[in-house]
């Protein structure tokens, strides 16, 4: 099967699927003639936007799911009656948040809600989508994690060990799946991207505050932040990111799993 059409007509469950990242890969696995499920907490404008974008760029269809991934019931429940509706190929938890802090001035309800949406959402999507893959011998699961699920920075303990958490979640579900399927199936795969600084309006506020540290424009608070991090001086473009998802959906990326894969221009080559 020619690789444009491995994708074509199978379904995709992009969570947090309005942010940057998840709307990229959204119209990345679009472009590839996905059905797609999109989830977020609420409806919104810019998601309206994003089905109308998906479906123009070849998506067969778009479906809007609401949810809150803060509340692990109702993320269990939400995702279970997405898995009951549809037979789930391809599935990328992106949904994600930050809140910084030293240890000491962290609240409690700021560590669980960042737990809650960055790592157990991730385990609630797996569990309920996992089981249709194996038994049908195909199947991609696409953990969006971040270089700080490989080091660490300071004042981010809540992110620093979800997303350290998220990378062994994926390596477990990637051995317990490993035999599944055959190279012509494609398998089943369970595998974590870790960006370093993609260009979303996340980091923006870091951006402006190097600037006004310097007394200097906004490159120039960029330049510096990237200067601290990223050997390769460069972002990364958010559609970048979906084109690496697509990748590791393909049927010739079977034997890549349990694996953390950077995009990060040398952040975690130091």
């Amino acid at each position: 099967m020619a690789q444009q059409e491995f994708l074509r007509g199978r379904l995709a469950v992009v969570t947090g699927a309005t942010g940057s990242i998840g709307s990229a890969i959204a119209m990345a696995l679009a472009e590839e003639g996905m059905r797609l499920v999109l989830q977020d907490r609420d409806p919104t404008e810019r998601e309206g936007r994003l089905v109308a974008a998906a479906l123009a760029a070849g998506a067969p269809s778009v479906e809007s799911v609401h949810f809150d991934l803060a509340h692990g019931a109702t993320a269990e429940r939400g995702f279970a009656e997405v898995a009951a509706r549809h037979e789930v190929d391809v599935l990328v938890n992106v949904a994600g948040i930050q809140r910084t802090a030293p240890i000491g001035a962290m609240t409690r309800d700021t560590w669980d809600e960042i737990m809650a949406i960055n790592l157990s959402a991730a385990f609630h999507s797996m569990t309920a989508c996992l089981p249709g893959m194996k038994e049908r011998g195909f199947g991609r699961v696409v953990n969006i994690a971040s270089v700080h699920g490989l080091v660490a920075s300071r004042d981010k303990a809540a992110y620093v060990s979800a997303k350290h958490g998220l990378i062994g979640l994926t390596r477990v579900a990637a051995l317990e799946c490993a035999d599944i399927g055959t190279a012509e199936t494609g398998g089943v795969t369970v595998n974590a991207i870790c960006p370093g600084w993609v260009q979303t309006p996340l980091i923006e506020g870091q951006i402006l505050a190097h600037a006004e540290r310097l007394g200097a424009d906004r490159e120039a608070g960029l330049r510096a932040l990237l200067e601290e991090k990223a050997p390769s001086l460069r972002m990364t473009d958010p559609a970048e990111v979906g084109a690496f998802t697509v990748f590791l959906c393909q049927r010739q990326a079977h034997n890549i799993t349990g694996s953390s894969l950077t995009i990060d221009g040398g952040w975690t080559a130091v």
